[in-house]
């Protein structure tokens, strides 16, 4: 992982000092700590009765090559469910309807450290998937028979679905 070396706002160098009981990066010349948080990002189930779970192989790092679900980051004046919506729609061509939220983890990320992942449902979604911004595939898998999934947020969203689909109306009853 990257340190930061100077503060974003007056570019003086940071050094660490005990802010708020914790080793924190801190500018001496505006006198504050540099608080760094997780980033936000958004990832999207969306399964369909017929064709199963959407998955996108991933065209970039980190885990190129890998399959996960339809995410991303959030960007500037977003909320989370529309940043999911347009990672979905920039990723697999699909406009949805979210359901539910399924749930909020953290990953562990090389570049920027922890990211805040937010896991939704979409039963609901029209258009025909293709490979868009950071896929290089993108197809329905069975749920019961899907490749490895590259994020263990991801895998764990899927789960979660998949273990409690009977309640899902339109699912078949796990076999």
């Amino acid at each position: 992982m990257r340190k930061k070396n100077y503060c974003h706002f007056c570019a003086s160098p940071l050094d660490y000092r005990k802010v708020e009981g914790r080793m924190r990066l801190f500018c001496s010349r505006c006198g504050l700590p540099l608080y760094e948080n997780p980033v936000p990002a958004t990832c999207v189930v969306v399964l369909d009765d017929g064709k199963g779970l959407l998955l996108v192989k991933r065209s970039v790092e980190p885990k190129k090559g890998w399959w996960c679900l339809p995410g991303g980051f959030l960007e500037l004046g977003e909320s989370p469910e529309e940043g999911a919506l347009r990672e979905l729609m920039e990723e697999t061509g699909v406009s949805g309807e979210i359901d539910r939220l399924i749930g909020v983890s953290t990953n562990t990320n090389s570049q920027y450290h922890t990211v805040l992942m937010i896991g939704y449902l979409v039963r609901c979604f029209s258009g025909t998937p293709f490979a868009g911004d950071d896929a290089s595939q993108v197809a329905f898998f069975p749920t019961d028979s899907h490749p490895d999934i590259a994020f263990r947020s991801h895998r764990d969203f899927v789960s979660r679905v998949i273990q409690h689909h009977t309640s899902l109306p339109g699912l078949p009853a796990a076999g």
